[in-house]
């Protein structure tokens, strides 16, 4: 069975010509004004922008693709303006590369221009990392979406998104599950589950996450107080780039962590409806849907079918709040401890974060869940700070009678 995988590749133009420096300007500078005039006109479908955009000097991928993006912006966005810098976009029909490894910068773009025979050939600077799906579009084996071209700085830079298809891994007959708890405290928690024991568990924290979600919050709302426009563009990009390195080198980090398993699954919550149920109140709910708990899964997932491991989404209900040792509903009112209510087992106090980690894990064979209809304790934590879904580790104690706190303080 195969999948299809997405992804964005991007290459920085080496340094043009003043020639062709001064084509890739007027044709940014056309392709905005076209943008600019057919959003505000009030253009909706694509005949209406190709009324307006028609009879600028642009490539009919160019107008395609502003065809398709116009109306996506009223509708799917709702957006009221519009940013300075778009990029400019292109649909697929136009879409060349040229490569020869004798050449010193062995992938080459043609770059669509208005007219026929104006296109011309610029050198393409490509992320190493990224070189085999390259090949591989050069060859046809991956297939090409849209492409954009942007200035960025100095330098030009270009985004192709691709498709290509990726064996779905098939899952092992004695696999080794590994869940990941995404969290708001700590980011992310992993812990795998041999022979119904929570083993060798890992954390990413969250502090950093949390401290640029709150800072890009305050900056933006001051610098729309003051009216600085032109600076709240600048300070997202900011924001969001360094948000997106550390989904990546979570991503990265929990997919090595799977692969020291002998047959690991990667067990994940389906998080698809979790800003529908979320009421936590005004500020709390602010803080957690500006955090993409799905940005994070699905690297995660992403990185994990590039390696050969399967990854299957278990029902969230109560995972930190159920004990993972006897099953029965305990209480979790602060963020490190879980409490189970059960007399007859063994855990009195366990770390709360690892808790749940071990709950997902356990959830890949679904018959084994017997849940309440309704937790038996507000999940809610006394102070509001942070919700219920846990995250962090947690091991088993020497002796199976208790795990101590203070180790994962």
């Amino acid at each position: 069975m195969t999948a299809t995988a997405t992804k964005t590749l991007q290459a920085t133009l080496a340094p043009p010509t003043a020639h062709k420096e001064h084509r890739l300007q007027r044709t940014v500078a056309t392709y905005r004004r076209a943008l600019k005039d057919s959003f505000e006109s009030g253009a909706d479908t694509q005949t209406a922008v190709n009324d307006v955009v028609i009879g600028y000097d642009l490539t009919s991928y160019a107008k395609d693709a502003l065809k398709n993006y116009v109306p996506q912006l009223r509708r799917t966005y709702n957006a009221s303006e519009l940013d300075d810098d778009h990029p400019v976009r292109f649909t697929n029909r136009g879409w060349k590369l040229d490569h020869s490894e004798e050449r010193t910068h062995e992938f080459c773009w043609r770059v669509p221009q208005a007219g026929r025979g104006n296109a011309f050939w610029i050198p393409l600077c490509i992320n190493p990392a990224q070189r085999e799906l390259w090949a591989e579009l050069f060859t046809d084996d991956v297939t090409v979406g849209e492409f954009r071209l942007q200035e960025h700085r100095k330098n030009w830079v270009l985004h192709v998104t691709v498709e290509y298809a990726v064996a779905e891994p098939d899952e092992p007959d004695d696999p080794t599950p590994i869940g990941f708890d995404i969290g708001e405290s700590k980011l992310l928690a992993g812990c795998a589950c041999q022979d119904d024991t929570p083993t060798q568990p890992m954390l990413y924290d969250g502090g950093r996450a949390r401290h640029l979600r709150k800072e890009m919050f305050t900056t933006l709302r001051r610098l729309q107080e003051r009216d600085a426009d032109w600076r709240i563009d600048e300070r997202f990009d900011h924001y969001q780039n360094a948000l997106t390195d550390i989904v990546e080198k979570a991503s990265r980090q929990a997919v090595e962590y799977a692969r020291q398993f002998e047959n690991p699954v990667i067990v994940l919550e389906d998080l698809s409806y979790i800003r529908e149920h979320l009421d936590y109140g005004t500020w709390m709910n602010r803080r957690l849907h500006a955090w993409a708990f799905a940005r994070l899964a699905g690297r995660i997932e992403d990185k994990a079918r590039d390696t050969g491991i399967p990854v299957r989404f278990v029902n969230p209900a109560y995972t930190s709040q159920t004990c993972h040792a006897c099953g029965h509903l305990g209480s979790r009112n602060v963020q490190a401890v879980f409490r189970c209510t059960n007399d007859e087992c063994w855990v009195t106090e366990y770390q709360g974060d690892i808790n749940a980690a071990a709950n997902i894990a356990g959830r890949l064979d679904p018959w084994g869940e017997s849940l309440s209809l309704k937790p038996t304790d507000d999940d809610t934590l006394q102070d509001g700070s942070t919700f219920g879904s846990a995250t962090a580790h947690r091991a088993p104690s020497a002796k199976p009678a208790q795990t101590t706190l203070a180790e994962w303080g």
